[in-house]
């Protein structure tokens, strides 16, 4: 079992990765999801949001962190989405990144919105 990051990976310098750890100003920063409750339901709650989620594939689960594969519809490009839970924030960090190309034409940053707004409409627990 491999050991939980404390920290997501930087993002490249392509335009194709979006991360809640890029810095303040980055166009790649995005803003943690807030979660309540503990941390083993916000775990429960975004593994049900990875699982639902069109062409995805969870490939690494450990008590704070998740990391994911996502297909692109057409192509099957893989894009890598690791999850990172900051149980004394209430937080969650999170990265997603294409593995090839330079551009993704916004599809990193549409993802974790949708995989956000999700995570939210499950409820408080």
């Amino acid at each position: 079992m491999a050991a939980s990051p404390s920290r997501l990976a930087p993002c490249p310098k392509n335009p194709n990765c979006v991360s809640t750890q890029a810095p303040e100003g980055s166009s790649k920063r995005m803003d943690p999801i807030p979660y309540a409750g503990t941390l083993a339901q916000a775990r429960q709650k975004m593994l049900q949001v990875l699982r639902d989620y069109p062409r995805t594939r969870i490939v690494q689960e450990e008590p704070g962190y998740l990391k994911a594969e996502c297909r692109s519809r057409l192509f099957r490009f893989v894009d890598d989405v690791e999850i990172l839970f900051d149980d004394g924030a209430k937080q969650i960090h999170f990265r997603s990144a294409s593995r090839l190309g330079r551009k993704d034409f916004g599809v990193n940053r549409e993802r974790m919105e949708r995989l956000r707004a999700a995570f939210l409409a499950a409820g408080a627990g």
